[in-house]
This record gives C-alpha cells, sequence and structure tokens, in this order.
C-alpha cells in the first residue's frame, strides 16, 4: 500500500469517527466524565484565572490533556472546542484512526491477503465500542494507537531482531504509560518478552549482556516516562502518585464511591470473563487455534509480541478488579478488540519478509511455506468469523446495564423510543443527561458577566461546570496557585458565588465541604442560597449555588485562627 493510499485510509477513517464524535458532542451533548475533565485540565492550562502548565493535573497522565492544548488555544475565537468538548472528540478519532493504520501495517508488514486484511481491519474499526471510544474523547483511544503501534513493531523485531524497531516498541509504551497508568502492565510484558526471545536466540557467550541491554531499550522510555511523571507530581503536589494517594484520586473514588461494585475474588473474576466475552466471544477458539498451528511451524515468535503487551493490560485489569482497586467497567477490558483483531491476521502465514532497515544478528525471518490452500481457507475464514461475529454481541453486550453501565444508554440514541416509560429506558435517558445540569449551570453563570475570580469551586464535580463555561477566569479552582488562600476567605478576595455539592460520597473531598462542612445544608454562615439545581444525570450530585456574604466570622484553615472580615 503506498503512503498515498495509508493517509487516504487514515483521513477516511478519521473523519468518519469524527462526525460521530461532532454529533455526540454538538448534538447529543452527551459526554463522558473523563472526558470533561480532561477538556478542562487543558482549558486550565491557557485560560484559567491562574494559567499555568502544572494546571493541566496530575490525577490522570497528561498526554491526552497535552494533545488537545493546540485545539484549545482557538477556543476564544470558537467556543466550543471546549464548551462542547469538540477537542476530545478531535483528539480521540485520530488516535482510533491511527490504530487501524497499524492493523493494516501489521497486515502489510505481513504480505497478507486483501481478503484477510480487508476483513480484519474493517470488522476492528466497525466494532460498536471501537466506534464509541472512537468519538467520546476519552483516553482509550491513544492507548489502543500506541499498543498496536508497539505490537506491530514488537512484531517486527521478534523477525528481524532490528534494533530500530525494539527502540520503537520502547517509544510507544513510554507514550502507552503517558495515556494510561496500566500501560506499565504492557511495559512489563514486552520486558518479559524481549528477556525471554534474547535469552533464548543470543550465544551463550554474551546472552546475559545481550538481554540487558535488549530490555534497557524497551524498558528505558517507559522507566522515563514512570519517574519524570512522579518526579514532577511529588514536586508540585507532594504526592509521587496522585491517582493512587490523592483525595481525588482512583482509590479515593472508589471508598468514596462504595467500593468497587465486586464482592469476591470469584465473582469479580467471573464478571471480567463475561465482558471480554462480550466484547470477543470466539477470542478463545482463535487463539487455541492459532496457537497450534504456529507451534506446527515452529512461528511461535511473533504471537509472543501481542500476547505479553496486551495480554499484560488485561490481567492487570482482571487482578485490580478481583483485588477491589478498579472498576469492573466494560471499556476497561477493550484492548481484548485489538488483542483479537491481530490474532486474527496471525491466524494465516506470512507471505514476505517484514521490512527492517537493518537486519540483527540474530534475525530469524519466517519461511515462506508451500500454501496448502485448505488450511489456509479454513484458518483465514475462522479468523474472520471470529471478528466479525464480536461486532453483534459486544452491541447486545453494551445494552446491558449490568455489563455495560456507561455504555448501555446510547442504545437509546441509536434506537429512540420517545414513548417508551419501562425503567431501563428511564435509567437510559437518565445517563445520557449526565452533564446538562452543569452546562446549565455554566451557562446561568455566564449571563452575568462576573469578572475575573467571582465563582469558588472544586473540580471534584465542578470540572464540568468550569469546562462548559465560555469564561473560565470567573472561576476559582484548585489549580490556582491562590486557591487555599481564596478559600479560606472568599469574600475579602472578592468571590461572589460558592458551588456546593452535598458533603458526602465524592463530595466528601470537595476543599469547599472540607472548609465549611456544612455549606451545602445550611451555607455555613458564608453565603445565602440564590439557587438550587437538582441533577438530571446519573451519579452526579445536586447543586446549590450560594451567594457570598459580605461579612462572616471565620476560621483560618491553617492557623485555626478567627478571622474577622468585618
Amino acid at each position: 500500500m503506498s503512503r498515498r493510499r495509508i493517509l487516504l485510509l487514515f483521513f477516511g477513517v478519521w473523519l468518519l469517527y469524527l462526525a460521530v464524535g461532532v454529533y455526540l458532542a454538538a448534538d447529543a451533548r452527551v459526554y463522558f466524565g473523563d472526558s470533561l475533565s480532561r477538556v478542562q485540565a487543558a482549558q486550565s492550562v491557557l485560560f484559567s484565572r491562574d494559567p499555568h502548565l502544572s494546571a493541566i493535573g496530575f490525577i490522570f497522565t497528561p498526554l491526552t490533556a497535552i494533545v488537545q492544548l493546540p485545539m484549545t488555544v482557538f477556543t476564544p475565537w470558537f467556543p466550543a472546542i471546549t464548551t462542547s468538548a469538540l477537542s476530545a472528540a478531535v483528539m480521540s478519532s485520530g488516535f482510533m484512526a491511527g490504530s487501524v493504520v497499524q492493523l493494516t501495517g501489521i497486515a502489510r508488514d505481513r504480505g497478507l491477503s486483501p481478503v484477510i486484511s480487508i476483513a480484519v481491519t474493517v470488522c476492528y474499526a466497525a466494532n460498536p465500542m471501537i466506534i464509541l471510544y472512537a468519538a467520546n474523547g476519552m483516553s482509550e483511544a491513544p492507548y489502543l494507537f500506541f499498543l498496536a503501534w508497539a505490537v506491530r513493531r514488537g512484531m517486527r523485531w521478534a523477525d528481524t531482531d532490528d534494533v530500530h524497531d525494539l527502540v520503537t516498541t520502547g517509544m510507544a509504551l513510554g507514550f502507552a504509560y503517558l495515556t494510561r497508568y496500566d500501560g506499565a502492565a504492557a511495559a512489563l510484558g514486552a520486558g518479559l518478552l524481549v528477556a525471554v526471545t534474547t535469552y533464548r536466540r543470543a550465544d551463550r557467550t554474551d546472552r546475559i549482556p545481550r538481554v540487558l541491554l535488549d530490555v534497557l531499550l524497551v524498558a528505558l522510555p517507559s522507566a522515563a516516562a514512570f519517574l519524570i511523571w512522579a518526579f514532577t507530581s511529588w514536586l508540585i503536589t507532594g504526592n509521587l502518585f496522585a491517582q493512587f494517594s490523592s483525595e481525588y484520586g482512583n482509590a479515593a473514588i472508589i471508598e468514596q464511591s462504595g467500593g468497587s461494585g465486586s464482592t469476591t475474588a470469584v465473582d469479580a473474576l467471573q464478571f471480567s470473563i463475561i465482558e471480554t466475552a462480550i466484547l470477543t466471544p470466539l477470542f478463545p477458539i482463535l487463539f487455541a487455534t492459532v496457537v497450534i498451528f504456529r507451534r506446527r511451524q515452529h512461528r511461535l515468535y511473533p504471537l509472543l509480541a501481542p500476547v505479553p503487551l496486551i495480554g499484560g493490560v488485561l490481567l492487570f485489569q482482571f487482578i485490580s478488579y478481583a483485588r477491589g482497586s478498579t472498576f469492573g467497567f466494560l471499556r476497561f477490558y477493550i484492548t481484548v478488540i485489538l488483542l483479537t483483531a491481530i490474532v486474527a491476521l496471525l491466524a494465516v502465514p506470512a507471505r514476505r519478509d517484514p521490512p527492517a532497515r537493518r537486519l540483527g544478528t540474530h534475525a530469524d525471518l519466517p519461511t515462506i511455506p508451500p500454501e496448502r490452500r485448505r488450511t489456509v481457507t479454513a484458518l483465514t475464514a475462522l479468523a474472520i468469523v471470529a471478528v466479525l461475529v464480536a461486532i453483534p454481541v459486544t452491541a447486545v453486550g453494551m445494552r446491558s446495564p449490568k455489563y455495560a453501565p456507561q455504555e448501555f444508554a446510547f442504545n437509546s440514541l441509536v434506537r429512540p423510543d420517545p414513548d417508551a416509560v419501562d425503567q431501563r429506558t428511564l435509567d437510559a435517558k437518565k445517563v445520557l443527561r449526565s452533564f446538562s445540569t452543569e452546562r446549565a449551570i455554566a451557562q446561568y453563570l455566564d449571563r452575568m458577566n462576573l469578572p475575573d475570580g467571582s465563582v469558588l469551586t472544586d473540580t471534584v464535580y465542578g470540572f464540568a461546570v468550569v469546562a462548559q463555561s465560555a469564561r473560565p477566569k470567573q472561576f476559582v479552582i484548585p489549580s490556582d496557585q491562590d486557591f487555599t488562600e481564596i478559600l479560606n476567605d472568599p469574600a475579602a478576595h472578592g468571590v461572589r458565588f460558592l458551588l456546593s455539592v452535598p458533603n458526602e460520597g465524592r463530595g466528601t473531598s470537595d476543599a469547599l465541604n472540607i472548609r465549611f462542612p456544612t455549606l451545602y445544608e445550611t451555607g455555613a454562615g458564608v453565603g445565602a442560597l440564590i439557587m438550587e439545581a437538582p441533577n438530571q444525570g446519573t451519579d452526579l450530585p445536586d447543586w446549590r449555588i450560594y451567594r457570598v456574604s459580605p461579612s462572616a466570622d471565620l476560621i483560618d484553615v491553617d492557623t485555626g485562627t478567627g478571622d474577622d472580615t468585618n
């Protein structure tokens, strides 16, 4: 495939995904919380009342927000970039289109026939989970892209021993870690793959040095990303791993939400198996068949690249959910769709040597066997059926509130039934209305034309208000360097309004509730209630807006001393 055709494929798929993303963001107004949070992070770097790079935050890894910064620059001329989260849709659709191109690259590297190449690629690209997460601005799209890139170059290295492929694999894994923390599991899997492969094929005289050198090459980018990001987080926030130790992090969210949803390890394991079966029901049969076939051909090395990298991520999710340290969301298992597509391409033998800039000393290029028509036809059929069957099965599974709590509502967009009044439909509509209340609050405040720093809010829940506001400078948020000072005495610093959520669940970590524990219920003596907004979304708090009183007796949170603001 020529470079021109590759670009046409990328832009064609990207535009299709982007069209879905624009519809969800600008028309249907359907958003995912993590997506909006990253939009708000990018917005804060450039357009908060205290713009600085560290405002990007350290709960999430930074890459998805950083990628959005060039688009966020144009927000003053095109506010919908942030207020409708279009920057997130552009980001995720582009990366998911890139993962499709990487998948076709694996087929091109192996010289596979157009039948299996096109069929597997189309089935992967058309999987409903892939389409949804290409469009919704979440981190799954860039994560899949970097994993696909790493696996492709890792497969090439397994055959060619080309150091360029090994280095590129390490770079892709470093970017994967900066996209999601569980990228560390993929890097660990890659290190294991490289260590075993190099040890088995290196000369006995220099086996150990070669193993150490190759593992260093593939692991160094991820290790550097890990150490630099952790050190930067500690330097600025005092937390090495804010995702796990901060009051805003994952561990705190699970505790505040009443647990991950798993009761016992066995139940969690069964749940995880069902989740993967929803996404790829025939994968066990496909994988077993490919292993048997490749073992007979003495060509297991290419299969060893995707299994440790992507399999390590899946294993990490299985273990994390069993231990109650993460949620059992269907999207956390989405990597199995990519794994299935790659294994499907490996079901048939390569028809040419993979490309290499320079063959290594221990290159093990495939011997192109004479094609046995019946065997190849049967394997091709199995591979295509495995990825094809996943589409309707996944579509049905995504309608389950139990197994797809974040996705089941989208059936109401695909097949709307305005007259339905059953509980499931009502629940779905409520999910689709998530963050609509926050959008209304943002628009309400925008219409007041308030000066900078007039509204005090935490971003535990307030990120959705700030992100959807056309006037982000009106908010005082935790990334502002004077946030604590202003929180101690809002009236003295010109704050006019406080955005308050109930002091329960995740609301217990809200800085305003920590400073004023009775704020939501009574105003805590610092404000008068001017508006209450019952939330129209799912798992989101009701809001109360308090007008700050001109004077109040406050207790400084740092010194514990009284402060008469009269």
